[in-house]
């Protein structure tokens, strides 16, 4: 940033199995059938109280985190989220304000927090002062293992969620340097599977011609580990998440992609001036937790699922204050069906809950998604039901997120029956979603 700072017999099964659901056509080869190996895209075992977080819009970063006062004047901006340094060994800037409190304060003021680490750089890049990531792709695989773990660290200090996103800062590097370029991605693909393994998302960012181009060429590579969304630097003053040199459209392409645009420069709002970089998102973010109150007469169970027909877990005293992290439809309970995801993992209806709303949604509250990635090379069928006798509605391209918010069952596809409900309505095989499970539901989501 600107800132200082495996068999042929189950080749052509899975070809049939692709050719059944719509992804393939006769003539497609059974070169086009899909992977055995994890990578690119690994499975994500969220926990129960996880969920992810998305913004599409303006956001801006700086160095350090602003002051309180500087993000309430900043509310008069085009802006809706701002990118924090949360660590890293080559972080420069003093966060005297990145507190638990400052992230709870500016989540409550409808601010969405875009993670940045800032951890090694490439060994043929960054600044000479950085540290660097080992030339050893074994090294450099460990290193990304360790950064990860400590970006998890250090967001769950700050309040961050099982679900969010963090965005690792590579900086530019020499693209000649053949073994340095096999150590930065392996670097960034242990980064990738080690977020994935307990729960997150994972995000680069790198300059557009500097690196990313690097990243795009692996894309499909079984090699490494695929990170979930790219963030891409590129001065042009254009803010389209479209149209990228050397990186096709259909690569990051549900709500995977972000353009830091603009670099250094001032802007003022609220009387409030700051120095900042302007950003396009349409991507995964910091998923928060925010306090609201039990509004029940009575106790208020708290249930494993969105529904009065999941058993009820616990209960909790009227007044009592709940850690919602995510609002899902279900059974409809007094004027409303919205039902809150509490920290925890259970459910209680909203409709005893002090959100703004007792009949829709709230915000800042963001819906309960859990994205994985799709893993046909020739892209999975949408279609309108849970089953391939459904009408096809469109394509998610390969490597694309998922973003699952529910689970049913419908028509066989490969070795499962379950078929993923994403956010846009539309129904895709789990047996194209990089989930947990290849045969039955995959938790935390709950049934449709």
């Amino acid at each position: 940033m600107s800132h200082p700072h495996r068999t042929t017999l189950r080749t052509l099964r899975r070809f049939l199995v692709l050719a059944a659901v719509g992804v393939l056509s006769a003539a497609t080869t059974l070169a086009s059938a899909p992977p055995a190996a994890a990578e690119p895209a690994t499975a994500v075992p969220y926990p129960v109280g996880a969920s992810a977080t998305r913004y599409s819009g303006l956001a801006f970063d700086t160095c350090t985190a602003p002051p309180l006062t500087a993000m309430q004047a900043w509310a008069a901006s085009p802006y809706r989220a701002v990118g924090v340094y949360i660590g890293g060994v080559n972080r420069t800037c003093a966060q005297p304000q990145l507190t638990a409190s400052w992230v709870a304060s500016v989540s409550k003021m409808k601010w969405r927090l875009l993670p940045i680490y800032k951890g090694l750089q490439p060994p043929c890049g960054g600044r000479p002062t950085d540290a660097k990531i080992s030339s050893d792709a074994a090294t450099a695989r460990s290193q990304g293992v360790e950064a990860a773990a400590d970006a998890i660290a250090k967001a769950k200090a700050l309040g961050m969620r099982p679900g969010s996103a963090f965005y690792n800062d590579i900086e530019n590097y020499v693209q000649t340097d053949a073994t340095c370029r096999t150590a930065v991605l392996s670097y960034v693909s242990a980064w990738t599977k080690e977020l994935h393994r307990l729960g997150y998302v994972s995000g680069v960012y790198m300059n557009l011609n500097l690196g990313s181009k690097q990243l795009s060429d692996v894309y499909t590579s079984t090699a490494y580990a695929r990170p979930d969304a790219l963030w891409i630097a590129r001065y042009d003053g254009v803010d389209s998440l479209t149209g990228w040199t050397n990186i096709a459209d259909s690569k990051w392409a549900a709500h995977q992609r972000a353009k830091q645009f603009k670099g250094s420069h001032n802007e003022t709002y609220g009387g409030v001036t700051l120095n900042i970089d302007s950003d396009r998102l349409d991507t995964p973010v910091a998923t928060v937790a925010y306090t609201y109150t039990a509004k029940s007469s009575t106790m208020l169970n708290a249930r494993t699922g969105p529904s009065t027909g999941y058993p009820a877990a616990k209960s909790y005293a009227p007044d009592s204050s709940l850690e919602v992290v995510c609002q899902a439809p279900g059974s409809t309970v007094g004027s409303t069906r919205v039902w809150d995801k509490l920290s925890d993992g259970t459910y209680v209806t909203d409709y005893y809950v002090s959100t703004p709303s007792k009949a829709t949604y709230s915000a800042p509250l963001p819906r309960c998604t859990y994205p994985y990635q799709t893993t046909a090379p020739g892209g999975v069928t949408e279609r309108s039901g849970p089953g391939t006798s459904y009408t096809a509605v469109g394509k998610s391209p390969n490597g694309s997120l998922a973003w699952v918010y529910c689970q049913r069952a419908g028509s066989a596809v490969g070795t499962t029956k379950i078929w993923d409900r994403m956010d846009n309505g539309r129904y895709v095989s789990d047996y194209y979603v990089a989930t947990p499970s290849k045969t039955t539901y995959s938790k935390p989501a709950p049934r449709c």
